[in-house]
């Protein structure tokens, strides 16, 4: 942490993308437990509240397959599998227990999968559901109250809904500080790369809520400190658009273009940090609320408008006013192969965001960079067909 002490915010970023997981490995030796999640669903407010360390698990988009694949089936999502690979090779073996939500078929469907190999001393699994109607958000609140109590046994500490708020609290100026971060890229040209960025999205995910707080501030010190770019202020300006984009491979791609890419509506970047939690009196319902009506991903939205247009509008609308508010010139939309629930959302994304006024590159693909020149190239084409 020495780094963030510093006010090298972007030296700390780069260890803690570069060397992923380092600082679990750190507490786990002191004695913290060390909780891995898979997705935007990990409840992390409820694990920070229960003293253990929250981490989102990735993978190496620049690593094969290799030992994953005699336990999973190769048309699971490539993302899942290269993350069960990692695992299975050792990557994450600080971890005291992991939690996976009930989310799409290669979580669901890979739920034993996971908990029989990995075979770790804590596991639960959320029963979350697909609709965010009052029942469903009341029936979160109950599921969270399992894991409350889940988590309780296993650690041998309480939880209070008092601990739960002081998390809530601590994790919404997290969300705050990020989205501080995010606002240095409205200008031409944005004050930080989108490579940069990612590492800083990445490094924040795998830190405790205060230390990564304490990085995105030093960051946005550093950042605001520099001298103002000289790039080219005619260069194009991209949003990517897709899931589990954890890797700067595809970053790098984009912006060696000349293109800067200045916003995203990624579920490891602004879908993490663009929604607060509520305070409610019982702080379990604003967690619910958060995941379930909050969060823009699409296992877990249903339209509530009376029209088509209006649901788009429900659905889509923060794309629109990301596409205005970051002066976005071309959207990247990116699928990862067998993705069935972001797959099918590619027409009415592609229709809605064009209509806003951007034109939209659709591009579908492995979680690896044997295919990058390949993308480069299409990316350039399309780069050349907005200018």
């Amino acid at each position: 942490m020495t780094d963030i002490q510093n006010g090298n915010g972007l030296a700390a970023a780069e260890k803690f993308y570069a060397q992923y997981g380092s600082r679990a490995r750190e507490l786990k030796a002191s004695g913290k437990k060390v909780i891995g999640y898979l997705s935007a669903l990990g409840p992390v407010e409820i694990m920070t509240a229960a003293g253990v360390l929250p981490i989102r698990l990735k993978g190496n988009v620049s690593e094969a397959v290799t030992k994953g694949d005699a336990y999973m089936e190769t048309i699971v999502c490539p993302f899942v599998r290269n993350v069960f690979d990692a695992a299975v090779k050792g990557k994450y073996d600080f971890l005291d227990g992991m939690v996976l939500p009930h989310q799409c078929d290669s979580i669901d469907r890979t739920n034993e999968t996971w908990s029989y190999t990995l075979n770790l001393p804590y596991w639960h699994f959320l029963n979350l559901p697909h609709v965010a109607d009052d029942p469903s958000i009341a029936f979160t609140q109950e599921i969270l109250r399992i894991f409350v109590r889940s988590l309780e046994k296993y650690t041998g500490n309480k939880i209070t809904d008092e601990a739960i708020a002081k998390a809530v609290a601590a994790h919404n100026q997290n969300r705050k500080l990020m989205r501080d971060l995010y606002d240095l890229r409205k200008s031409n040209p944005p004050l930080i790369s989108g490579v940069e960025m990612m590492k800083v999205c990445v490094a924040a995910m795998s830190l405790p809520v205060e230390e990564s707080s304490a990085l995105i501030e030093s960051v946005i010190k550093e950042v605001k400190g520099r001298a103002p770019a000289a790039g080219d202020p005619a260069a194009k300006r991209i949003m990517i658009i897709g899931d589990q984009i954890d890797d700067i491979a595809v970053i790098e791609a984009i912006e060696s273009t000349g293109a800067y890419l200045v916003m995203d509506d990624l579920s490891t970047g602004s879908k993490m940090y663009w929604q607060d939690v509520d305070a409610t009196p019982d702080p379990l319902r604003g967690i619910a609320e958060r995941y379930m009506r909050k969060l823009k991903i699409p296992t877990t939205f249903i339209g509530s408008a009376p029209t088509y247009q209006g649901i788009l509008e429900e659905r889509f609308g923060h794309m629109k006013n990301y596409v205005q508010d970051f002066k976005v010139d071309g959207v990247i939309l990116f699928i990862y192969k067998y993705c069935d629930p972001y797959g099918f959302e590619v027409p009415a994304i592609k229709s809605y965001v064009e209509a806003a006024g951007a034109p939209v590159l659709y591009l579908e693909d492995e979680y690896s960079t044997s295919s990058l020149a390949r993308i480069k190239t299409r990316i350039e084409a399309f780069l050349e067909m907005i200018a």
